[in-house]
């Protein structure tokens, strides 16, 4: 939930931004923006709750704690290249990809009832699917809209 609220207010935020030093509203660059922030706060979650995103991931894939770090580190260079020009649309792209190969994870977190904060199996469960599966999915329409058609 923290995730959207962030995409929103920064997008908000980044819209009334571009009307008053720009004037006028720029939706795309608002999202950008938007989607830079959230990723940026995301990618902390995978230097600061580690041990829970590990637990996120089913036991037989190898090198779990390794892969936080490296999707965390994924999480800012995908920031970033959304604002750089000539890098915009292949990180786009890249990032759609790679909310498509989060949400198996995200699946298996619900299902094991992971609390990844706490690093425990107490989480909410199957129930938060109902949210994060549209969220990834919004998520990626997102990302489509406002760097790759934009």
């Amino acid at each position: 939930m923290k995730p959207l609220m962030i995409l929103i207010l920064v997008f908000v935020a980044a819209l009334v931004a571009g009307k008053v030093f720009q004037g006028q509203y720029s939706p795309a660059w608002s999202g950008r923006i938007a989607m830079t922030a959230m990723l940026l706060f995301t990618a902390v979650g995978h230097f600061v709750f580690t041990k829970g995103m590990s637990l996120m991931l089913p036991a037989f894939v190898p090198g779990r704690t390794a892969l936080v770090y490296i999707t965390g580190g994924l999480e800012i260079a995908a920031a970033v290249g959304l604002l750089i020009p000539g890098v915009r649309v292949p990180a786009a792209w890249c990032l759609v990809i790679f909310f498509a190969l989060l949400l198996p994870a995200n699946i298996h977190a619900a299902l094991m009832h992971v609390d990844y904060q706490n690093a425990t199996f107490r989480g909410s469960g199957p129930s938060y699917l109902w949210f994060r599966v549209p969220l990834q999915l919004f998520f990626i329409a997102w990302v489509y809209l406002s760097a790759v058609k934009a």
